[in-house]
């Protein structure tokens, strides 16, 4: 029973680490990579979808990308829906292909990015507290119904809370990442 509830706890937690570093690649930094754009959705005959359905995108370098679009009449919806985004892109077409120039992160900018990465931490950081939070008190109840003793009790605890030091430690390690990739000009 007991090792169920912690399996279950450092499941949830490497989740929350893998969320975490999900949100992380939405946050850009001063390289090109396509999966800045994975969260843009374009309307498509009526229909949401994600921008990488209805064209390719590319990196041709460190400070572009570049979108080649499937259906050329869906050129104008998805440079709409690039601006649309909170990005702050400005996509360029010539007729086939959307370009893509990122623009270079001045040094406020880059501070307000980390401010905005440690934030996401602080999250992923209370995500992994809640789980020892909880796998705590699915122990308390099997302590009260006498499933287990106060020693095991203890011990599972114990346990849940290394695992909570190890991956709150992974939490800062992937910050501590990012920060540096903010940072690098």
């Amino acid at each position: 029973m007991i090792d169920e509830i912690i399996e279950d706890a450092e499941e949830r937690m490497g989740k929350s680490i893998e969320s975490l570093k999900t949100s992380l690649t939405k946050i850009r930094t001063g390289r090109a990579h396509a999966s800045l754009l994975d969260n843009i959705v374009v309307e498509y005959y009526g229909m949401d979808t994600p921008l990488n359905q209805v064209g390719n995108i590319s990196v041709p370098d460190a400070r572009n990308l570049s979108i080649t679009v499937f259906d050329k009449g869906m050129i104008g919806a998805v440079e709409k829906a690039i601006l649309k985004s909170d990005l702050g892109l400005n996509p360029q077409s010539n007729g086939t292909l959307i370009r893509i120039p990122l623009p270079p992160l001045t040094e406020e900018r880059r501070k307000d990015l980390v401010k905005v990465v440690r934030g996401e931490a602080e999250g992923g950081k209370v995500a992994i507290r809640n789980i020892r939070r909880d796998a705590n008190s699915d122990f308390k109840s099997l302590l009260k119904d006498k499933e287990i003793s106060e020693d095991e009790h203890h011990q599972a605890e114990d346990a849940i809370q290394k695992i909570t030091d190890v991956y709150v430690k992974q939490v800062d390690e992937v910050l501590i990442k990012k920060e540096a990739e903010l940072m690098e000009i």
